[in-house]
């Protein structure tokens, strides 16, 4: 019976990762050029789907070491720059769209991969994040509802200002392309 638990938690889970992360996704494609660089919170669009997607990314890994280890991360030191030293503060780079949408396919295969190799062990386990002080199945709630969040506020702003429409993703890529 616990097989089958941590079968269906990997299962939705995943799905639901894709889902937030399909969200991200539709709201960057459809983000008109004159949105690209407009004010979203305290950030800018691209840079607040970029430090959505650094934290998916992270969070998906096992420690920090491990986010700086990753291939794609050496592969890409300036698009991490504001990021390295993990410091809360704002970034100051601006990001290309087709960077953005790069990194989201990469988070997307990394939810899966990742998700695939958890035991109920590691699961139970801590976080591997110091500042999140719970287990790291609950760390993957945490990270969706972090995706969730930000894609929430860059739909709103593009219904406000480019009257461009995000559609509701219920579990998966497969969700949005029936829409």
């Amino acid at each position: 019976m616990a097989d089958a638990m941590l079968d269906i938690f990997r299962r939705v889970t995943v799905k639901q990762y894709e889902a937030a992360l399909c969200t991200l996704n539709a709201c960057v494609e459809r983000c008109p050029e004159e949105s690209w660089n407009g004010k979203v919170t305290n950030w800018v669009f691209n840079q607040l789907a970029f430090h959505t997607l650094f934290f998916a990314d992270l969070y998906l890994g096992r420690d920090v070491d491990s986010m700086r280890e990753q291939p794609f991360h050496r592969a890409n030191p300036d698009f991490f720059r504001d990021y390295e030293e993990f410091e809360p503060r704002a970034p100051v780079h601006l990001y290309d769209k087709p960077g953005i949408m790069t990194y989201v396919q990469h988070c997307r295969g990394k939810a899966a991969e990742v998700l695939a190799a958890e035991t109920a062990q590691t699961l139970e386990g801590p976080s591997g994040f110091e500042w999140c002080r719970f287990s790291r199945g609950e760390l993957h709630l945490y990270n969706i509802r972090h995706i969730q969040h930000h894609a929430a506020q860059l739909s709103m702003r593009l219904r406000l200002d480019a009257k461009a429409e995000v559609p509701w993703v219920g579990t998966g890529w497969k969700d949005l392309e029936k829409k």
